[in-house]
């Protein structure tokens, strides 16, 4: 991507309204499904130049989301746009540019890459299908795509299996950017790599979203990760939304009970700052094919009311960011 189609840092390149994808579950022969809600209901806005870092358990909703970010699945309902067109209202063509917008970098950089094919083929893969480009404009561009994030020259004849983890995953950065997509979805683009390799993983994410002006939904459970590359922070429980907001006040002074025990359950940021309020989650997380009736976090929060237990909140504003908590205004006094 060129300086002259970085896009404006003040753009919005993806906003979703109500989002929600629902996937019926068979009970047998002649008997009605059942209603899985994966996604219920979830609002954000993505600008050009951040990142927004969706957090929460496994089974939260995180990667549903991002498949209906990056068009693999539609939404249930709910609008989502990217760069302005909505994608459910788009027609096959619409819908087939939109996906050169959005491209995805998978979490396992040892399963995501195809063993038979050379780098270069690899790379070249997306401009074949997608584009008019000769075979040497194609090549070229590759290597210039390999440099970009830190390989030589050499690597575009090698095969995936040549190369350590940190670089295969750089390759698969290298590949998602190869059609100058506008928003790029890291679904856990680090957890499989040694630690010592995730700082410089990062650091490049960062380096090309300086560069390129590229728009991150960054899913991760790794709030160490997300404190070192997110702008904002969207915190998932059962398919909702329970706090969002920028990742400074959010780190700093989170409000949600199911946010503080985020928090003080990971190492390095329990301690950080002012001294933080133990929350001790107890139970298992619900079904999603049987919710609790009112806030989903009631079941596990150690101040939920009756009013917890029998009404939903809504996503309200409070200190800076938006809070799904009946309690979160008395729990945030000093």
């Amino acid at each position: 991507m060129s300086a002259a189609t970085k896009p404006s840092p003040d753009s919005v390149v993806v906003s979703a309204e109500d989002l929600r994808r629902v996937y019926p579950i068979s009970k047998g022969f002649l008997r009605k499904p059942d209603q899985l809600q994966a996604v219920g209901g979830v609002s954000f806005a993505l600008h050009a130049g951040r990142t927004l870092a969706v957090v929460g358990e496994s089974g939260c909703g995180k990667s549903t989301l991002a498949r209906m970010v990056t068009l693999i699945e539609p939404p249930t309902a709910g609008s989502l746009k990217i760069d302005g067109v909505d994608v459910v209202a788009a027609s096959d063509r619409e819908r087939m540019a939109l996906r050169h917008k959005v491209q995805l970098v998978f979490q396992n950089p040892y399963g995501s890459l195809n063993p038979r094919k050379r780098i270069g083929q690899i790379l070249e893969a997306p401009l074949e299908i997608n584009t008019t480009l000769e075979p040497a404009q194609r090549a070229e561009k590759a290597r210039s795509m390999l440099a970009l994030v830190g390989l030589r020259p050499e690597h575009y004849d090698r095969y995936p299996h040549m190369f350590s983890g940190g670089q295969r995953q750089r390759i698969a950065i290298a590949r998602a950017l190869m059609l100058n997509p506008s928003v790029v979805v890291a679904d856990e683009p680090v957890s499989a790599l040694d630690v010592s390799i995730q700082a410089q993983v990062l650091n490049l994410l960062a380096d090309l979203q300086h560069d390129l002006g590229l728009a991150y939904l960054f899913i991760s459970h790794d709030l160490g990760v997300v404190r070192h590359i997110a702008h904002d922070v969207l915190v998932m429980y059962l398919g909702h939304t329970v706090e969002q907001g920028q990742k400074d006040a959010i780190f700093e002074r989170p409000l949600h009970p199911y946010t503080k025990a985020l928090l003080a359950s990971t190492p390095g940021l329990a301690g950080s700052g002012a001294k933080r309020e133990r929350t001790v989650l107890k139970g298992e997380l619900p079904s999603p094919l049987n919710p609790p009736v009112g806030c989903v976090f009631s079941t596990r929060c150690p101040h939920a009311t009756e009013q917890c237990r029998q009404q939903r909140p809504t996503l309200q504003d409070l200190m800076g960011r938006k809070v799904s908590c009946f309690e979160a205004a008395r729990l945030a006094q000093p």
